[in-house]
């Protein structure tokens, strides 16, 4: 939902959410414009609806990122302008949690943009990066690319940057991500949960030595002390 104040980044599995993925001209989000827009809606962990629509951008597509997402001048000649889909797309998602993978630095800084532009208002749902999720129950990897998480758990990556086909990956990938963020789980790892926010904790250094923080730092600033 519109509103003057931006949700905030959370750290915990939720069952019920949206899904959701940008592709645009380019990376930077001072100056491209997205082109493609999907979402997933999922209620008690399962998919019940879908929302995918190209955009118009108004501009030519740079051939780099037609190359990655597959996107022409073409295919989008006959599409609406953001401002249309945009708000089709808020409708959607209602006042939902938002997923998305990398959407803390990359979409999200779109939507914002847009939503302020367009509206005069940002939306104030909360919103769940699973990027951020893996990096912190899944130390040990080398990469964290959304297809380097499908492969992780054996899911297809095939149609990997289209908008729709990536939401579908991304549901299946938090739907795992979900039962790494068990307390069993985290303990049998040898790690702890954050009594206060549910994240992981991590052993940091401090003037007086090793302790436990919480790795949602500094939303969460819960410590405590390790019993030597």
């Amino acid at each position: 939902m519109l509103g003057n104040k931006k949700g905030k980044k959370i750290r915990k599995y939720v069952r019920d959410y949206v899904v959701f993925d940008l592709e645009t001209t380019g990376i930077s989000s001072d100056f491209d414009k997205v082109i493609e827009i999907s979402a997933l809606m999922v209620k008690d962990g399962r998919v019940t609806d879908e929302f995918t629509s190209l955009v118009n951008p108004g501009r030519h597509i740079p051939k780099g990122a037609s190359d990655v997402n597959g996107i022409t001048d073409d295919m989008v000649a006959d599409a609406e302008d953001f401002s249309v889909i945009l708000k089709e797309f808020l409708d959607f998602a209602g006042d939902m949690v938002l997923v998305g993978h990398n959407i803390h630095t990359f979409d999200m800084k779109f939507i914002y943009r847009d939503t302020n532009a367009f509206y005069g208002k940002v939306p104030d749902n909360d919103y769940i990066d699973t990027l951020d999720i893996a990096r912190n129950y899944l130390p040990d990897l080398s990469h964290y690319k959304l297809v380097d998480l499908a492969e992780y758990y054996g899911i297809s990556s095939t149609g990997a940057h289209r908008a729709l086909n990536d939401c579908r990956m991304n549901q299946q990938v938090f739907s795992c991500l979900a039962k790494e963020m068990t307390e069993d789980k985290v303990k049998s790892k040898g790690g702890r949960i954050c009594p206060v926010c549910g994240s992981p904790m991590k052993k940091r250094n401090g003037r007086y030595g090793e302790f436990w923080g919480c790795s949602s730092y500094p939303d969460c600033r819960h410590t405590e002390k390790i019993a030597f």
